[in-house]
């Protein structure tokens, strides 16, 4: 019984032995009439008194009541808010780096527009309308005899260009073995939200799964990473597995131009491109002696052919492959100054390009219109500029790349904040297909390959650069990197408004400086690039090189460079 039942119940005793009392001395002396009235009025009014006192007591143990009630739902809330505390782990960072690129194509080669003409015309002055065979003798008979118009030269200059990239970083530590990282990201052109290009023959040029986040494609907020590791020990080995979009772009060693961190896995000489996939790395330092040894198998899907794609419920057509990598990175050195990296990777079934969206300057279709039983090509300008989905029709063949990459800091050597890396690649393509996409069909363009030849070659690629301290904690830093005539590999998501400078048939020098102003938060590059292109097609899997001077008009349907130069000037903030 509570403190104010018990009060309660004594006031109530003593009331009733009152009255007890007051009715014994009335029996007792019915003379006193006077008295005996006046004693009923006293009690009635103890009886208001108690009833007033027993109102009181109900409304304070209601009140009580309330407040124990009360107190429990703050309690409660108190505790939600300790265990959000306790368990919201997720940590987000922000990233806005504003640039202003100033670039300058010169002697860009197209095809002049006699030869486009030729594609809207009916035999036998064209080809709108010709089957594959009369398509092909053409080509070749004015080869023979000189009539294949040259390509026009011309110089474009987009005297300046903004951009803003955003990127929102997400990182938690769920327990000391499981964690989770992602990056939404959002890359778009001042004045610019449309997400696709007009597609002049280069793979930036199209809104591929690979490139969403890392080239400009309008205001839209794109999921470039998001994955999961789970660390585990076998022994004395550390065991990490990680799945999800895989942090695949910016990796070694983009970290000194981007005056960041090491932003992703594979190597960028050979490897710069989003994807879903899995890792599965050992750390080796414990049994091989060597400082920060390790081991890492990764596996990504670069095409997916059995969803959204014209022939995915079609029994009536030949599927595409879909399109597996696999490879490792291996670090086979890493002290903290010096570091030695191996990549391999092996791609099957490389497909003819990627589903995407893109804004193509003519429609190519080929279909059976008299029912001979041969088809014919027809062509159709674009002039509305109507967007495209393109899919891969063909597997192509296969591809190999290696990549070995070394770099070190000369501090400890000569006083010096200096470091200095270099890496050499090499690439395989090994082709099975001319593509059936009819564009490429009628020039009989595989992997690497054209006019039908499907033969095996061997690419080579060097990447060096040197990075120097400079007054005021800046960095002033050179870098150089040149590719063969076969050199390919997939770094079409490098953040580049020109072209992968990675991917180059030919001499790319680059130099920047970077001056912070509050550290690494807040800071401003000042750079420049100069590309020298050897070789068309570089970065793009169809087509056999072709030497710049030697180019035809056949070869530069799509617009080939030459020489482009470059000024950009940017303000990043990370936090």
């Amino acid at each position: 019984m509570t403190s104010s039942g018990r009060r309660s119940f004594r006031l109530k005793d003593w009331g009733i032995a009152m009255m007890a009392m007051v009715w014994i001395t009335a029996g007792a002396g019915m003379a006193f009439g006077d008295e005996i009235q006046e004693l009923k009025q006293q009690l009635q009014q103890l009886q208001q008194m108690m009833n007033q006192v027993q109102q009181k007591l109900s409304t304070l143990e209601k009140q009580d009541a309330e407040k124990k009630e009360e107190l429990a739902d703050v309690n409660k809330r108190l505790n939600k808010a300790e265990m959000h505390t306790a368990t919201d782990k997720l940590s987000l960072g922000v990233e806005l780096r504003s640039r202003a690129d100033s670039i300058h194509y010169q002697d860009m080669l197209t095809a002049p527009p006699s030869l486009f003409s030729a594609f809207f015309a009916p035999p036998p002055s064209g080809f709108n309308g010709a089957t594959l065979a009369q398509i092909q003798q053409g080509i070749g008979q004015m080869a023979a005899n000189g009539m294949i118009p040259p390509a026009q030269k011309s110089d474009v200059n987009n005297d300046i260009l903004y951009t803003n990239r955003f990127r929102l970083n997400m990182n938690a530590k769920i327990n000391d073995s499981l964690t989770f990282g992602g990056r939404m990201a959002a890359y778009k052109v001042w004045g610019d939200s449309t997400e696709v290009k007009v597609n002049g023959g280069s793979l930036g040029d199209v809104t591929f799964d690979g490139n969403t986040s890392s080239l400009p494609h309008g205001d839209t907020l794109h999921l470039e990473r998001a994955y999961f590791n789970y660390k585990k020990y076998l022994g004395e080995v550390p065991m990490n597995f990680s799945l999800g979009r895989r942090p695949a772009t910016e990796g070694p060693p983009l970290e000194y131009r981007n005056y960041a961190l090491v932003g992703g896995s594979p190597l960028a000489s050979i490897i710069n491109w989003q994807f879903d996939g899995a890792s599965l790395s050992f750390g080796l330092e414990s049994l091989t002696g060597l400082p920060g040894s390790e081991f890492k198998l990764c596996y990504g899907v670069g095409f997916e052919g059995d969803w959204g794609n014209s022939y995915s419920m079609s029994a009536s057509q030949a599927d595409v492959e879909d399109v597996h990598l696999l490879g490792f990175i291996a670090t086979l050195f890493d002290n903290d100054r010096t570091s030695v990296m191996l990549n391999y990777a092996h791609a099957w079934d490389i497909t003819d390009g990627f589903t995407g969206l893109t804004v193509m300057p003519m429609i190519v279709s080929k279909g059976d219109a008299n029912g001979d039983g041969v088809p014919e090509y027809y062509f159709q300008q674009n002039t509305g500029g109507f967007i495209s989905r393109i899919e891969p029709s063909t597997n192509i063949g296969d591809w190999d790349a290696a990549s070995l990459l070394w770099r070190t800091n000369l501090t400890e050597s000569f006083g010096h904040n200096i470091d200095l890396f270099v890496a050499g690649s090499w690439s395989h393509t090994d082709p099975s297909r001319i593509s059936a996409n009819p564009y490429y069909e009628m020039l009989g363009q595989g992997l690497l390959s054209s006019n039908g030849d499907l033969e095996t070659h061997d690419g080579y690629s060097i990447y060096a650069g040197a990075i120097f301290p400079m007054p005021l904690d800046a960095r002033w830093g050179f870098e150089y990197n040149w590719g063969s005539k076969y050199w390919f590999n997939f770094t079409g998501a490098e953040d580049s408004l020109v072209g992968s400078k990675l991917a180059t048939r030919g001499h790319v020098f680059e130099s920047y400086y970077h001056q912070p102003i509050v550290g690494q938060t807040f800071f401003v590059t000042l750079g420049g690039q100069y590309y020298d292109y050897e070789y068309t097609g570089s970065g793009n899997p169809l087509g056999a090189p072709v030497k710049i001077s030697e180019a035809t008009s056949f070869d530069t349907l799509n617009a080939v460079l030459d020489q482009v130069w470059l000024v950009y000037l940017s303000a990043t903030l990370r936090f």
